[in-house]
């Protein structure tokens, strides 16, 4: 199968040529999904396993493609199984990382603790619960050096995250995921899904505010770059 056929090729196709061996077909989903695979790996594993744990991924897809049933995408498929891997790497390296994603999105009370200050939301009448005063709007970038800046910058806030909300961001606002792959990938509710970006979200604001807030006037109409998705 050529790779401009790869391109447009249905979800089928696609599986039907990887179950036959076809090493276009493979080398095309590891050349398109490897990089997403690598930063969820780094989100849960951190970034000295994360190429280890991708490359085991492949292999156990090579090896499991076969008994691949369509009930999920191929792409949910392979996610669920890299993050299968990474918590198996992690126990093997004694890492303290979680192994089920609770239902409160909250681990050891470290998550259940507000995100933001309590403060900075209304308590009472109609908006009760939204913001006091709204967050200046998260910048876009107008140039190459701003943008790896923000880049930095979000990368640096992502590591200080929960690792549970951490994947979550990652599958969602890095490799944007839908929120129903992300709850068939980690196996989670609907609303842990939303409990844990929320979250992930709302404490990259807060440890994103400083640097913000020193952004260039030229920014200071700049789009949001939460995407509004909830």
């Amino acid at each position: 199968m050529s790779r401009q056929a790869l391109d447009t090729a249905s979800e089928e196709s696609l599986v039907e040529h990887i179950k036959a061996g076809d090493p276009e077909a493979f080398e095309w989903i590891v050349n398109h999904w490897s990089g997403s695979m690598l930063s969820v790996a780094r989100s849960i594993v951190g970034t000295d396993l994360a190429s280890d744990v991708v490359q085991d991924t492949w292999l156990s897809v090579i090896r499991s493609v076969d008994r691949f049933e369509g009930r999920a995408s191929l792409r949910t498929w392979t996610f669920r199984i890299l993050v299968n891997a990474c918590h198996k790497r992690a126990k093997a390296q004694r890492a303290e990382v979680p192994a089920a994603f609770g239902e409160d999105g909250a681990r050891d009370g470290a998550e259940g603790s507000p995100s933001v200050d309590p403060g900075r939301f209304l308590t009472s009448g109609q908006w009760a619960g939204h913001w006091a005063v709204f967050p200046e709007p998260w910048p876009n970038p107008v140039d190459g050096a701003l943008a790896v800046e923000l880049r930095e910058q979000l990368t640096a806030a992502l590591s200080t995250l929960a690792s549970r909300q951490c994947v979550v961001v990652v599958l969602r606002d890095v490799n944007g995921l839908t929120s129903e792959e992300v709850c068939e990938i980690l196996g989670i509710t609907a609303q842990n899904q939303r409990v844990l970006l929320h979250r992930g979200r709302a404490t990259l604001r807060t440890r994103l505010e400083d640097y913000l807030d020193r952004r260039p006037p030229e920014l200071e109409h700049g789009g949001s770059a939460e995407g509004g998705r909830r």
